[in-house]
């Protein structure tokens, strides 16, 4: 069975409270339960990790059991813009990354033009909300069913 990496960075710890115009009001926790649900409807398993620190989130890509990981979905949050350790990070896992992010990150926050997983991730889904993760993790699945066909 194929295995995805969740991960929620920064500040996501705090959705349901935080401005739901941009973020909606469901919680991590029923993200994550609904994520579950849809993992078992396409048959693979997840393992889903949030942390409000970088480094925190390095140690975790960095373990054995990340690393036998087919993919990752990952909201990054701000630290597109300047965490160059994660995106390195991410680069030694060696694992395709499907980023998303819940609100529409070309329109909101600071630095706009700076993403630092340009080039590290195969796709990217903005501005679904929570829905977000879900199309993010179908997308990884697609991805992962469609390089296992080619071998």
């Amino acid at each position: 069975m194929p295995k995805v990496l969740i991960i929620h960075g920064p500040n996501l710890n705090l959705l349901g409270k935080r401005d739901p115009s941009k973020y909606g009001t469901v919680t991590m926790e029923q993200i994550d339960g609904r994520l579950r649900a849809l993992a078992g409807e396409l048959g693979v398993g997840i393992e889903i990790f949030q942390s409000n620190h970088e480094g925190a989130i390095i140690d975790f890509l960095q373990k054995d059991s990340s690393r036998e990981a087919d993919g990752v979905v990952v909201n990054p949050g701000a630290l597109i813009r300047y965490a160059y350790c994660f995106r390195q990070a991410l680069i030694d896992l060696g694992k395709p990354v499907v980023e998303v992010h819940m609100s529409d990150i070309a329109t909101t926050g600071v630095n706009r033009s700076v993403n630092i997983l340009d080039d590290v991730r195969i796709g990217q889904v903005t501005g679904l909300k929570e829905a977000s993760y879900y199309e993010g993790l179908k997308e990884i699945v697609a991805h992962i069913r469609a390089k296992t066909c080619d071998t």
